[in-house]
């Protein structure tokens, strides 16, 4: 979607946000690729991406923990925006009308709506999965205070974990292009105020009211 440059725009997330966004996404491209090619044989060729299969054994963990770190300071960011309401169960049971882009049939929806705060709670569920499993299979420093059964089963909890979470960030991507604009949210910070109120009206008349109460001449009020 184009936006000209004299449409009046929304802030929808700070430099701060972008970049802890942006950090964690990077750390989990290094954690997946390499993960994939501890996983499979077939998927060996990956090691190059860390400088070889050592150096893929010994920063895969150190990466992990870095990104844990990251997407903690994301869901500090933005937790109180995804607690699941009312209106984000009636969302989920109008779900045809959510695969058709029906909006106009929907409930308001806030800052995010029901899918995109189940996938934030699927997330942050794998992440301290992932953390947790892998601290047991990490042999330079704490394997060994476990025993060799509970090693196996981290290890298949860890690889169904990143799986999990593979399938969740190709989706979270995949609804991110689906919905034109949102995009833009994330690379420049900004949306439309017409965007903001044909996605999230409910988060749109937060807007408006805040401008409003601040004495913005009702500039919320523009179609954008």
């Amino acid at each position: 979607m184009t936006v000209r440059d004299d449409v009046p725009m929304i802030e929808r997330y700070t430099p701060n946000e972008r970049s802890n966004h942006w950090f964690t996404a990077l750390c989990f491209v290094l954690l997946a690729l390499s993960g994939l090619a501890m996983f499979h044989p077939a998927m060996s060729w990956l090691y190059a991406l860390l400088g070889g299969g050592t150096w893929t054994r010994i920063l895969h963990p150190f990466i992990g923990v870095v990104m844990f770190v990251s997407f903690f300071w994301l869901v500090l960011r933005f937790w109180r925006h995804n607690r699941i309401e009312a209106r984000d169960r009636q969302w989920l049971r109008q779900g045809n009308d959510v695969v058709m882009n029906r909006e106009d049939r929907l409930p308001e929806v806030g800052r995010y709506n029901a899918g995109q705060k189940l996938l934030f709670f699927a997330l942050v569920i794998c992440m301290a999965c992932l953390l947790l499993s892998g601290i047991v299979i990490w042999r330079a420093y704490f394997s060994a205070y476990f025993p060799i059964t509970s090693i196996r089963a981290a290890a298949v909890v860890h690889a169904f974990f990143g799986f999990v979470m593979i399938c969740a960030i190709i989706v979270h991507i995949y609804a991110a292009i689906w919905v034109k604009g949102s995009m833009r949210a994330m690379l420049r910070g900004t949306v439309s105020y017409g965007w903001a109120k044909k996605h999230h009206r409910a988060w749109y008349r937060e807007i408006a009211e805040r401008e409003s109460s601040a004495g913005s001449g009702g500039g919320a009020a523009r179609p954008g």
